[in-house]
């Protein structure tokens, strides 16, 4: 039997950092747990009780440590509720303050952050709009802050918004204040400005200077509304590439008169990740993206000094938090070889806290290389690369296809890949064009018609494993979740000489029928990535493996969650239609009660069973074959 995997994650220091209260994963569903790390209750815990059954996606601390905001997905759908339940220990009352009319179906409640004493959240209905809200714990009261199809509530903070608008791969911030909207950056089509935070407002407690002395250009009047505009500053950290190749830390301040804006940190060749500010304003922790690995540095903000990168205990980190006044950072660390944990850093000491009362564990992996190869359009890609442990003969290799396609293949823990590795399956985990990380061009490089290029990537993959000698060319699988899983079974329909099988998980399998099933919201913000549906019709046709299903012949595994709204289990299901009438091997492996990330413990277990024996039937038929 696989050993259990236990993993923490996603935590919330309290303002005071004396408690922190993060998410379990060990059996069923995710649960949210208040760990005590001061006073008379250290070393205790408490499990956050909820009466709802669904994994819960994260958890805040309110600024006044009294409250705990949960967002809970019932059933592990992807249309999520929030509860809130006070951080006393004694108390296990939990009550549910996002609403929805009674005459309207329910949509998708976000949890986002706290805005002093009442929750900012995004409640996104059924038509894809968003309204961007403050909600009162207590009572359930509600004030919209925004609502427009597409906005996106970033931070919210004493009478200030921000608000993401626009497309994949088009992201820009807005600020509302009082009755005026600004743009915090000038218009630069391809950017993403995605993430950030309110410093402060009404006045500014300093404008930072360009190198030249003067403060830098205010470029861009505020839009106007018929109300007389709210007086003052407003100032935010924010990241973005606008103006760049890759994500850097922006300071911008916004007045009456426009917007000022200033580098505050940088690394050329490299994406900022993450970055999370002190209610102090004293301290920024920030995490840059190594080529898929984690770095973490901590800025004095008073000052602008950058501290020397602080070691981490795995090799990816994420999901920064901060006490209010810059004492201790959380984040969650994980490896190959470590489940993701939570770990505490006192950012002056740079010391680790010791926290684990029970460690995560799980089975787990060697460290991956970090491989380069040069696609056939000269562009160069990279992936990591894991080998069977010594003593295990090869059988094959599987090429292992993130999602987004913005996301990353990164050297983090992977449940599904130990297991693999020990039956001899050497796994390759590609960053194909289109991947994040690696700066703007290379995320803009599969949009549209360039998606035939990123299929061609991974086909370029396979030869790369061959001419190096890390897999025999004819037991090569390709699997991949969400995206990935698209990728997946494009990869086996335009190539299908090369793979020996296929595992789709979550996968779409044609992009018409995907944007008019999946969240209006998710389709809508598309549009950019892969096409329009309707102007761009013959496109996704040609584009979609269940256009190309007779070509496929290679054994492909389709798995989805039933309650998945994002990539609907229609389109796992066509395709096991398409290629049962084929007479083409395929199965498909459907999880009644669990959505697109598949989260239940149980059900993970059996997707790992799963890929393993579905992967070695596949090489042991190629052998048989070619003897």
């Amino acid at each position: 039997m696989a050993e259990q995997v236990r993993a923490t994650y996603g935590a919330s220091l309290s303002p005071d950092a004396t408690a922190f209260a993060h998410l379990v994963d060990d059996g069923g569903f995710p649960r949210a747990v208040q760990r005590f790390l001061r006073g008379w209750r250290a070393s205790s815990s408490r499990d956050v009780e909820l009466p709802v059954v669904g994994p819960v996606r994260r958890v805040l601390h309110s600024p006044d440590g009294g409250w705990l905001a949960c967002e809970v997905a019932p059933d592990g759908s992807d249309r999520s509720q929030i509860w809130v339940v006070t951080t006393d220990p004694d108390d296990r009352g939990a009550h549910r303050i996002d609403s929805w009319p009674p005459d309207a179906p329910e949509g998708a409640a976000e949890l986002i952050a706290w805005d002093g004493n009442r929750i900012a959240a995004i409640l996104t209905g059924q038509d894809g709009v968003g309204s961007s809200c403050l909600i009162d714990p207590a009572d359930g009261s509600t004030v919209v802050l925004d609502r427009r199809s597409g906005g996106r509530l970033v931070d919210a903070w004493a009478g200030a918004a921000l608000i993401r608008v626009g497309p994949r791969g088009y992201r820009e911030l807005i600020m509302l204040h009082g009755n005026t909207e600004m743009a915090l950056l000038p218009s630069d089509p391809g950017s993403t400005t995605d993430f950030g935070v309110i410093l402060d407002d009404h006045s500014a407690r300093r404008l930072r200077r360009g190198p030249d002395g003067e403060l830098t250009k205010l470029y861009q009047p505020a839009k106007r509304y018929p109300r007389e505009s709210t007086e003052g500053y407003v100032r935010a950290l924010i990241r973005s590439d606008n103006g760049a190749g890759y994500a850097r830390l922006l300071e911008v301040t916004t007045t009456a008169d426009g917007v000022a804006y200033q580098v505050v940190a940088e690394r050329p060749g490299h994406d900022l990740d993450e970055f999370v500010v002190s209610d102090d304003l004293s301290t920024v922790a920030l995490l840059w993206n190594i080529d898929g690995a984690s770095e973490l540095q901590i800025l004095q903000y008073a000052d602008n000094t950058l501290s020397e990168p602080i070691p981490l205990p795995g090799m990816v980190a994420g999901e920064l938090s901060i006490s209010a006044g810059g004492s201790m950072v959380a984040m969650t660390v994980e490896s190959p070889w470590l489940p993701p944990t939570v770990e505490l850093v006192d950012p002056r000491t740079r010391q680790w806290e010791l926290i684990d009362r029970e460690p995560s564990t799980g089975p787990v992996t060697g460290t991956p290389t970090l491989e380069r190869l040069t696609a056939r359009d000269g562009l160069e890609l990279t992936g990591w690369l894991y080998r069977p442990p010594t003593g295990v003969q090869p059988v094959g290799a599987m090429i292992f296809l993130h999602g987004g396609p913005e996301g990353q293949s990164r050297p983090g823990y992977n449940e599904y890949f130990p297991p693999l590795l020990d039956r001899g399956i050497t796994v390759f985990t590609p960053n194909v064009r289109g991947s994040g990380g690696f700066g703007r061009s290379f995320v803009h490089a599969d949009d549209k018609e360039n998606r035939f290029r990123a299929i061609d990537d991974v086909a370029d993959c396979v030869h790369y494993l061959v001419r190096n000698g890390l897999a025999p060319a004819d037991r090569i699988a390709c699997a991949g979740w969400s995206y990935g899983g698209y990728l997946t079974q494009a990869a086996l329909a335009f190539h299908p000489d090369l793979f020996a099988a296929g595992i789709s998980v979550c996968g779409m399998s044609d992009l018409t029928t995907w944007y008019q099933t999946t969240e209006p919201w998710i389709a809508q913000s598309s549009y950019t990535e892969y096409g329009h549906p309707v102007a761009d019709r013959d496109l996704l046709e040609r584009l979609s493996p269940l256009t190309h299903a007779a070509a496929v012949t290679a054994p492909l595994l389709l798995v989805h969650g039933a309650s998945d709204t994002n990539v609907p289990p229609s389109e796992s299901i066509q395709m096991h239609t398409a290629l049962e009438r084929l007479g083409r091997p395929v199965k498909l492996l459907m999880f009644d009660d669990d959505g697109h990330e598949i989260v239940r413990r149980e059900n993970r277990a059996t997707l790992v069973e799963a890929m393993s024996h579905w992967l070695m039937s596949a090489f042991a038929e190629r052998r048989r074959e070619a003897s």
